[in-house]
């Protein structure tokens, strides 16, 4: 190449060079940019609520391409689980009827070690003395072993201005800690709203009046989630969602963070989940029992969706070749070569909306060869989530930009190396693709960690509806 340049005019080779020199400053100057700190703001009269963008691409191209050659990456590999993921984790629910030995609390419900006991004793002298009502609400955390997690009490079965949580837990020195929460402080960032069951199941458009569109999805997963199978006709009863929303502001997103499953009449509770915020992995939704109801977010972009094809081995090209026919001799077939097949696609018509499966980064957004167009979404863990062959995107979108799970983000497509309409779906960690459906597949997005018990036996009190004994 460099030797036919050579033979060009000067000034034609002049002119090559400087193009050539442009083109190096261009990129170095994008390179630059997207390394600097990019500042949050909320789109005004965004009908996408959970959309944040960077202020300096407000007015620039969606078309936007990542410059990060990591992303496309395919590290081959097993992904094993080393987050300490607690697999045996479950909670006790109850109201402790009261006593004239209420500061063994614990040993009434079957906790032996008597460190932890004593250091109960001495910290709830004060805590009985406000007590409320004829029965003590607990939310008791165990794991491997009947290994104690954590301790939630609360002054009485009712949730008013005077309600104290107080909560407990191991520390990592080998001693335990107590938090105190009021009801008067956490409720002020809290809204209560009740909804009909059927409408949540069945006409979201009635509930998009109450909840920003991202939560609508969000809810609706939920509530299938939970819905007890034994009362498989509550929809068609008077039975309500009661949900506990924090609508957030310009530097935290909305978020549901209780939905329970209520008849009203008796009042008796269904079924519930609870949301568990993290800071350095995604939050997750887990039910009044510690069990996750994550992996079904994490495996559900579109709202209709059929799976076409999973992990495993796919021929490398769909032409057919056959023996010549200038010959009478028996031709060998060739050897069918095979790639691995990395995601979940998921079969769909062209233009069913998708949406983030997690909150997240857009880290790319724009064509990418077989990927067509392709969005990938960075989420804290080093996860990464791929959503590829779209037909479009969200126009609001941009690298960049940060954005709530539920987000409609792009439409199903056939570009790239695509035999027709579905949508190819990736989740990797650390760079290893990760097969969401597996057997075997225990994530720490999935299961209750230790250093999270606390968190989801205080929300059980603070949040749900109080048991009475």
């Amino acid at each position: 190449m460099k030797q036919i340049v050579n033979r060009l005019p000067r000034l034609l080779r002049i002119a090559i060079q400087s193009i050539g020199l442009s083109l190096v400053i261009l990129i170095t100057s994008v390179s630059a940019q997207t390394t600097q700190p990019k500042q949050k703001a909320t789109v005004q009269n965004n009908k996408q609520a959970g959309l944040k963008v960077k202020q300096n691409t407000l007015n620039q191209s969606s078309k936007s391409m990542s410059l990060n050659p990591e992303l496309f990456k395919r590290i081959e590999g097993e992904y094993s689980n080393d987050g300490g993921s607690n697999l045996d984790y479950r909670v006790q629910r109850g109201c402790l009827r009261r006593s004239y030995n209420e500061d063994s609390l614990p040993a009434n419900l079957g906790l032996n070690d008597r460190n932890f006991n004593d250091f109960f004793k001495a910290q709830t002298k004060g805590f009985f003395d406000r007590m409320r009502g004829n029965c003590i609400p607990y939310a008791l955390a165990l794991g491997s072993h009947n290994r104690f997690e954590s301790l939630s009490i609360m002054n009485g079965p009712m949730q008013d201005a005077k309600t104290e949580i107080w909560t407990f837990t191991p520390s990592a020195a080998g001693s335990f800690l107590i938090q105190q929460d009021y009801l008067k402080d956490e409720s002020k960032r809290f809204t209560e709203i009740q909804l009909p069951l059927r409408d949540v199941l069945y006409d979201p458009k009635k509930v998009g009046d109450k909840l920003p569109v991202e939560l609508i999805w969000e809810l609706n997963s939920v509530i299938k989630q939970i819905y007890p199978e034994d009362n498989s006709a509550l929809e068609n009863t008077n039975s309500i969602a009661r949900l506990i929303v924090d609508f957030g502001d310009k530097e935290r997103w909305a978020q549901i963070w209780a939905a329970e499953i209520i008849d009203p009449v008796s009042g008796e509770v269904f079924s519930s989940a609870f949301w568990i915020e993290r800071s350095d992995i995604p939050g997750g939704f887990y039910t009044a029992s510690g069990e996750s109801i994550e992996r079904t977010f994490w495996t559900n972009p579109l709202s209709y969706r059929r799976i076409s094809r999973g992990v495993g081995s796919v021929r490398a090209s769909s032409k057919k070749i056959s023996p010549s026919k200038n010959t009478s001799a028996a031709v060998a077939a060739p050897k069918q070569r095979y790639r691995t097949h990395m995601g979940i696609d998921y079969s769909a018509p062209i233009g069913t909306p998708i949406f983030s499966v997690a909150t997240g980064k857009v880290v790319h957004l724009g064509y990418s060869g077989a990927f067509g167009n392709l969005i990938i979404l960075e989420h804290p863990g080093n996860y990464h989530t791929y959503y590829a062959h779209l037909s479009n995107y969200n126009t609001e979108l941009e690298v960049g930009n940060e954005m709530r799970r539920g987000l409609e983000i792009g439409y199903v497509g056939s570009t790239g190396r695509s035999t027709g309409p579905h949508l190819h779906f990736e989740l990797r960690k650390d760079g290893i693709y990760v097969d969401p459906y597996g057997a075997k597949t225990e994530l720490d997005l999935w299961n209750m960690r230790d250093s999270d018990s606390g968190l989801l036996t205080r929300e059980i009190l603070l949040l749900g509806t109080p048991l009475k004994n």
